[in-house]
């Protein structure tokens, strides 16, 4: 029998993320990038002879980290942003199990079971927007030097200055492990993954 033209061709692909939570992370990427690179030049020697003007980083730097929590606030409007940043907020049973399996690195299908996000995701975003709020704070210490005491400032450009590192090192590592997989790279790039690769990474997940 010929199958009808108007038969619906069973789906490939599935959304994962929405055009508003791809804004938010591109967005939150390229001032997060802004700051890394403008403090690399104003602490690094030979960046900063390279690139001169130091006055200038320094104001972008202020700047681009105080836009930093912009993007993810803007995208507050959009219900299915908040949706994800509920789901990335809690964690269950299954995630203890993920972790587990990562820590014994089992990569065999379902032993890191995850819904739409795992628990590597969810702790990395957690931890992301802890540190964002610290650097936050801290650099604010640092801008308004007459508001605060010297021990408070000294202080916070401890903190800050360290948590700089830890970041860089952090997102190298995010970086790396989105190079190593390109669909997930396809899913913020476009909002649609492969079922085949949803149903294997993310088994909970019922898009």
């Amino acid at each position: 029998m010929t199958p009808r033209l108007d038969t619906p061709r069973p789906a490939t692909d599935v959304r994962r993320f929405t055009p508003a939570a791809r804004r938010v992370h591109r967005a939150t990427a390229a001032l997060m990038g802004v700051c890394v690179v403008t403090a690399a030049c104003l602490y690094v020697p030979q960046l900063a002879e390279l690139v001169g003007r130091r006055e200038l980083v320094v104001r972008v730097h202020e700047w681009s980290g105080l836009a930093l929590p912009v993007p993810a606030l803007a995208g507050l409007a959009s219900r299915a942003f908040r949706r994800d940043l509920r789901l990335l907020n809690r964690f269950g049973p299954h995630d203890r199990t993920w972790l587990r399996a990562a820590l014994r690195r089992d990569r065999r299908h379902g032993s890191r079971p995850a819904g739409k996000f795992n628990a590597g995701q969810k702790i990395y975003a957690n931890w992301l927007a802890g540190a964002t709020l610290v650097m936050l704070g801290t650099g604010l210490l640092m801008w308004f030097t007459d508001l605060t005491p010297l021990r408070w400032r000294t202080s916070a450009t401890f903190v800050h200055d360290w948590l700089a590192l830890t970041l860089g090192i952090v997102l190298a590592a995010h970086i790396g492990m989105a190079l190593a997989d390109p669909e997930a790279r396809r899913g913020l790039r476009t909002g649609l993954v492969t079922r085949n690769w949803a149903d294997r990474e993310h088994s909970l997940w019922r898009p």
